[in-house]
């Protein structure tokens, strides 16, 4: 049983849910108890005299039930000022574009393009044979430029190699004649971190701009395989060469279960097309330069195959020079 009506204090209050469910035990008990208990507003009493020790200002509101409640409100001198939705600032989102960038790890300089142009040896000063990539920078200028105001991040366009008029594009002639450069063999973007890293348009990007000891991260497309099987694309050791095996020794075997699932389940190592995807090699160091040649020597191997166009760029890992 519950309580229909409005117990109130000389202050006006409220009381809390405590009472209620105090008096609902009372009226809970049986037939026989209830002429044993105390009356009503003696328990009223009491309890405000125990739990109730100052009084709260309050604000009267109207509900539907036409039962005048209270609600607590801070006093008038309690300094307490209410803010305007347009004084408060907005809070930068996880989400947006500008918590994005300034997420993202970008390098300070731009980088370049670069062409492959195979592997040698070198030797350091204690005779160590060191295996490095050459590295060819061909004509590399600055083609345009992209700002954060109006393409919503910093970049950097570069082209490099050189291309006969007459096999380039109409829209690329005017690019490159706007830019004021020649027609480029092909043109890459670099992203950089802030204003700091842009350079003019038609500004030669040459060997010079990395130096001996540093480390850079290179990336380019690797070579095309073609359609390859297990045991070149993923290593399988294939079935056994012994008896038992008719003209499938290099297959795959089983390639899933039986009725249950019922299927190949997905990313499953299968034959299937080899190579030809972007690969990134970071923390590349640089062991030579030679500026008159326009030459880079790069300490291991470089993806693509020979006279492949790869992009070279400050290593993100490792930004400082030793």
């Amino acid at each position: 049983m519950v309580v229909s009506r409005v117990i109130s204090t000389q202050g006006g209050t409220l009381l809390s849910s405590a009472l209620f469910i105090s008096s609902r035990r009372i009226f809970s008990t049986s037939t026989s108890s209830r002429r044993d208990l105390p009356p009503l507003s003696e328990f009223v009493s009491s309890f405000t005299t125990h739990h109730i020790e100052k009084p709260v200002t309050t604000m009267p509101t109207e509900v539907h039930t036409n039962i005048t409640t209270t609600i607590p409100i801070a006093p008038a001198d309690s300094g307490h000022r209410r803010l305007k939705q347009s004084e408060l600032p907005l809070p930068v989102l996880f989400d947006s574009q500008q918590a994005a960038l300034s997420r993202k790890q970008l390098p300070k300089r731009t980088g370049t393009i670069a062409f492959k142009r195979g592997m040698m040896s070198v030797f350091d000063e204690n005779g160590i044979r060191i295996p490095v990539t050459i590295l060819q920078i061909d004509r590399a200028q600055v083609t345009y430029i992209k700002t954060i105001d109006e393409h919503g991040y910093f970049a950097v366009q570069v082209g490099a190699g050189a291309r006969h008029a007459k096999n380039v594009t109409k829209p690329m002639l005017g690019h490159f004649s706007k830019a004021g450069v020649a027609p480029k063999k092909i043109v890459a973007e670099f992203r950089v971190r802030d204003e700091s890293g842009l350079l003019p348009i038609s500004h030669e990007i040459a060997v010079q701009h990395f130096k001996e000891g540093q480390f850079v991260d290179i990336w380019a497309r690797s070579k095309g395989k073609g359609f390859s099987g297990v045991m070149k694309r993923h290593g399988f050791s294939g079935l056994p060469a012994s008896h038992g095996v008719s003209v499938s020794h290099r297959s795959a075997g089983s390639t899933g279960q039986s009725q249950d699932p019922g299927r190949v389940l997905k990313g499953k190592k299968m034959a299937g097309r080899m190579g030809g995807d972007n690969v990134t090699v970071q923390n590349s160091k640089v062991v030579k330069i030679y500026p008159e040649f326009g030459l880079v020597l790069v300490k291991g191997p470089v993806p693509g195959p020979k006279y492949a166009a790869v992009s070279i760029q400050d290593a993100l890992k490792k930004p400082d020079v030793e």
